[in-house]
């Protein structure tokens, strides 16, 4: 429980724990007692906290899969390279970043006016949300927005696809037939885990475009923000 792999894993379930107790307490707290008033400066917390939490999954996921490849690309040295000091560092990297990138869109949300009292289309108080519902110019923010998704979404996605062509054209050089299968079990449950968030993820931003029903949305997006939370413990105790 001491390698690498289980200290990222320990990150990633503290992750989950801090990404769902964002959302899942006040909205429980709104169904309890039938009211869902939130304050100004309550809006802004959650979502800078969904923000910080959400991108630093992103970004973990990104260095189990560099882990991955370590294990199944160089496993001789694989206790080498993935030290404890190196796997410190990357989870500290990260974890800047987020930090940097939730205080980036939670001071450019703070400039926003609106003209009156107004209601979220939400069950949380999303990003995209407070932009849209804003009667200031939103231009700022929404560049502010496409440039962190690209940044904290879209880099880490092109580093996991990379990651994981070099996995596969390792594993496809492989002469053994138990080798390949053990090298690609050993990265079947973090595969398993990043299918389910991105693809949780593009079809809640997809059928949000496609569709202006608010009730479609905040459905689709329990997927990501409960759903795959939940089910990450379950894909890594069934594989263990």
């Amino acid at each position: 429980l001491h390698t690498p792999m289980y200290f990222f894993l320990f990150n990633l379930s503290f992750l989950d724990i801090c990404v769902t107790s964002t959302t899942i307490p006040k909205m429980l707290v709104n169904i309890q007692t039938q009211n869902k008033a939130i304050t100004y400066a309550g809006c802004i917390t959650q979502t800078y906290f969904f923000i910080l939490f959400a991108g630093l999954d992103v970004l973990l996921l990104t260095v189990m899969a560099y882990d991955r490849f370590v294990a199944i690309c160089h496993p001789l040295h694989y206790m080498v390279i993935m030290n404890p000091r190196l796997c410190g560092l990357l989870v500290l990297i990260c974890w800047i970043i987020s930090v940097l990138h939730g205080f980036l869109h939670s001071l450019m949300a703070l400039r926003l006016s609106y003209c009156m009292d107004v209601e979220i289309p939400h069950f949380f108080c999303e990003l995209n949300q407070l932009i849209k519902l804003a009667c200031s110019d939103t231009f700022p923010n929404n560049m502010a927005m496409y440039f962190g998704a690209v940044v904290v979404v879209g880099f880490p996605f092109v580093g996991i696809l990379y990651s994981y062509s070099k996995i596969v054209s390792c594993i496809h050089g492989m002469s053994s037939a138990q080798g390949k299968y053990k090298a690609f079990s050993t990265c079947a449950s973090h595969l398993s885990i990043v299918l389910l968030f991105y693809g949780t993820l593009l079809g809640v931003y997809l059928s949000s475009a496609a569709t202006q029903s608010s009730h479609s949305v905040g459905t689709a997006s329990v997927m990501y923000t409960v759903v795959t939370p939940m089910l990450n413990p379950f894909i890594y105790s069934l594989r263990n």
